[in-house]
């Protein structure tokens, strides 16, 4: 037999795949409610980041309802869709800490080298995104182009190249998914005002501003996408899996299972 590629699997893929087992099981049954972000990533011993990456892959996989304010429900799939593969749809999260980590490195390089021609296609993009509409195609297009802007500043194919296709993921369903739920024109306008601070530290040639507000910008953009949509008073934390994370623990059954089937689950169990 031949050998295959051993693949990494990312940690919000092992999540999800736990999560789908005990639903295919029936440890959770159709119309159930899963535990809160916080008691699954408790009992699982990883960040509620990568829960909620978890149960945004489900839902697009149909397999979850998200109803924010009241919880995350175990639905009837019409046709049960099979897993995306995980070296194709990267996490939301892990999108937006990549970014975070490049591109308050570029903005602090942009601070440098930044000419008048730099900032005045910063400024175009800026002055694009205060009169367009958001959510939509459009804002997005704008968006993108500040960042790129920024990024061409260093007069680097290869990063220009990188931070868009970075910024492209967006668009995955993923990412899109989780959009759907927190974006909306007044997180469009705070995340115009932390543009407005990247570009104010860049046309300062202030490197060190430039790196923190990049930073802050995409942390909070983080933020902003780990609001509660659960049923609890929480917010979610911004931070990523921790060393010590680790995907073996299993969430408790839900207290309204159907007793038949946790019957049936203890005695394979033992």
């Amino acid at each position: 037999m031949p050998l295959e590629a051993v693949e990494a699997r990312r940690l919000y893929r092992q999540v999800a795949d736990q999560l789908r087992s005990l639903i295919d099981s029936g440890e959770y049954a159709v119309g159930s409610r899963l535990p809160t972000e916080r008691e699954l990533a408790e009992q699982l011993k990883v960040s509620r980041p990568t829960v909620r990456e978890a149960l945004i892959a489900l839902e697009v996989e149909g397999r979850l309802r998200i109803r924010v304010g009241s919880g995350i429900y175990v639905i009837e799939p019409a046709a049960v869709a099979a897993p995306a593969p995980a070296c194709v749809i990267e996490g939301p999260f892990e999108l937006l800490r990549a970014r975070e980590f490049l591109e308050s490195a570029v903005a602090e390089e942009a601070a440098r080298v930044a000419t008048k021609d730099d900032i005045a296609r910063i400024d175009a993009s800026l002055v694009a995104m205060e009169k367009v509409e958001h959510p939509g195609e459009a804002s997005m297009v704008h968006d993108r182009a500040f960042h790129i802007a920024i990024a061409g500043s260093l007069g680097n194919a290869v990063l220009v190249r990188v931070v868009g296709e970075l910024f492209d993921q967006r668009l995955n369903p993923y990412f899109a998914q989780l959009a759907h739920y927190f974006e909306s024109p007044g997180t469009w306008r705070a995340a115009l005002d932390e543009h407005r601070a990247v570009r104010d530290a860049i046309a300062a040639h202030d490197p060190q501003a430039a790196r923190v507000a990049m930073r802050n910008h995409l942390a909070r953009s983080q933020e902003r996408f780990a609001q509660n949509f659960g049923a609890e008073n929480a917010v979610g934390s911004s931070s990523g899996p921790s060393r010590t994370e680790r995907a073996g623990a299993k969430p408790s059954k839900p207290k309204h299972a159907p007793k038949k089937r946790a019957a049936s689950s203890s005695a394979r169990r033992r």
